[in-house]
């Protein structure tokens, strides 16, 4: 397997992907690739005007190499979705993915990783936002994370599966907040994802997933 392709400096970019872009070289590999490979390795559908389809939680999502663009269906039209966080993602897990890796065994934390040193200080996960929306509102987060796909997991106060990408999954954690202890909240892995996304690909990807899950319970 080659040496995972990693993004530049995350730290410099807003949470919602501010003057994110995909290297046009990533978008090359992604061209060159053999779609059917892919379509059988993530579970991505061949697209039959080219690119692969997927679905990013609720949304059918076409991934188009030769535009080097994402697009969303609008309609009978599918038009570009800008999404920079997202786009940069699903990208660089296509180019990465190698095999069909496990679901739902050895599910772990972020400092489990082997590069479990990058999600501290400045990149430790902003999961404040979802504490201050979800920490005392158990019934919204199950709403939103529901709304967006989610399954039901027996953990926590209330835990979901999320799926970003039909083959890789991340799991969301809240403990309620009360009168003695404040809402916590995690998000766990399956550690396949080492596999196919370095340290700050999945920083990205959480990034989005978390966002999606705000702007769901803002439906």
């Amino acid at each position: 397997m080659e040496k995972r392709d990693r993004l530049i400096a995350p730290a410099d970019y807003a949470p919602d992907g501010s003057h994110l872009t995909v290297a046009a070289a990533y978008w090359e590999r992604l061209a060159a690739m053999d779609p059917l490979l892919l379509a059988a390795r993530t579970q991505f559908r061949p697209a039959p005007e080219g690119g692969l389809l997927f679905l990013f939680l609720d949304v059918d999502v076409l991934v188009d190499p030769q535009a080097r663009c994402l697009r969303r269906q609008s309609g009978d039209r599918w038009e570009v979705f800008d999404d920079p966080l997202l786009a940069l993602s699903v990208v660089l897990y296509l180019i990465n993915v190698q095999d069909v890796y496990p679901l739902g065994r050895d599910i772990v934390g972020p400092n489990d990783l082997k590069e479990g040193h990058f999600f501290r200080g400045p990149h430790e996960f902003k999961t404040s936002p979802l504490m201050d929306r979800f920490g005392n509102n158990l019934e919204g987060f199950r709403q939103a994370a529901a709304a967006l796909g989610g399954e039901p997991v027996a953990m926590a106060d209330a835990a979901f599966r999320l799926k970003p990408f039909p083959r890789l999954h991340l799991y969301y954690l809240l403990w309620e907040g009360d009168e003695e202890f404040p809402p916590r909240l995690t998000i766990l892995f399956e550690r396949s994802i080492e596999n196919v996304l370095a340290a700050d690909a999945i920083w990205a990807l959480v990034n989005r997933v978390s966002t999606a899950l705000l702007a769901a319970a803002s439906k």
